[in-house]
């Protein structure tokens, strides 16, 4: 069923009312300072997330039918997230701490959101199997828990990252050299393993932020608060908006050609 114009634009409103609603007690004691970097990154970040979902939802009316589950994950994905953002800039800058819950509970849906888009763009173009779904889905969640766990003290720091990194080296297995990897290389389009390429990319180089943020701000206290957050808040553009990006290419590449 094609999804009209109309109703995109109004299911985006309505996501961005709700994510414009007051989430401080006393608005007058949380004014964004312009000197505020992280507060204003999290501003900043979260309408650039809306802005992308009412595009991607656009979009996915306008692709063939076998693209539009990937683009509507992926316009979830940007609602998600920009919800969350505008609540962690409330934490921020109402007492200037880190809103480690909110974005762990931003990640936990989002993360293994983005995990199956490698399954629906290749379910897009070949045959694969429902294991490649779990197999995604549950290696984003271990790596997720274990770190939750760890950042917020409810188990060894050290025990939380080691788990993490080992859920993080599953996912980055199968979508080398497993299920996901080998689909892409000897079934895909050209424009499909080009995108595959660079999403995979995105989960290797722009995913060590992550940990890398947890080793210098949990592990050894080399990261302040500030640093951690504007840093933390600049991948999550990279690896939620330019993630979802690269697959509305390769779905407008092939809807090109046809």
């Amino acid at each position: 069923m094609k999804l009209s114009m109309g109703k995109v634009m109004k299911t985006a409103m309505i996501a961005g009312g709700l994510a414009t609603l007051p989430t401080v007690a006393n608005a007058a004691t949380a004014m964004l300072a312009a000197t505020d970097y992280v507060g204003i990154s999290f501003w900043t970040i979260s309408m650039a997330m809306m802005a992308a979902a009412i595009f991607f939802l656009m979009e996915a009316g306008r692709l063939p039918g076998k693209w539009k589950t990937a683009m509507t994950i992926g316009a979830l994905v940007q609602i998600v997230a920009a919800v969350h953002y505008f609540y962690m800039r409330d934490v921020w800058v109402s007492t200037g701490e880190t809103p480690t819950v909110y974005r762990y509970v931003d990640w936990l849906i989002t993360v293994p959101l983005q995990m199956v888009e490698f399954y629906f763009i290749l379910a897009a173009v070949a045959v694969v199997s429902a294991g490649m779904f779990w197999r995604l889905m549950i290696g984003s969640l271990v790596m997720l828990v274990a770190g939750y766990l760890g950042e917020a003290g409810l188990v060894n720091a050290w025990l939380g990252f080691v788990v993490g990194m080992a859920g993080w080296a599953y996912i980055l297995y199968e979508i080398f050299a497993g299920e996901a990897g080998k689909v892409s290389a000897e079934s895909a389009p050209e424009a499909v393993q080009k995108s595959f390429s660079t999403m995979r990319m995105i989960v290797t180089v722009g995913w060590a932020i992550y940990p890398l943020g947890y080793f210098l701000g949990y592990l050894n206290g080399a990261a302040d608060a500030v640093t951690l957050n504007v840093i933390y808040n600049v991948a999550d553009v990279v690896n939620k908006i330019a993630f979802v990006g690269v697959i509305w290419a390769a779905a407008n590449a092939e809807a090109a050609k046809a």
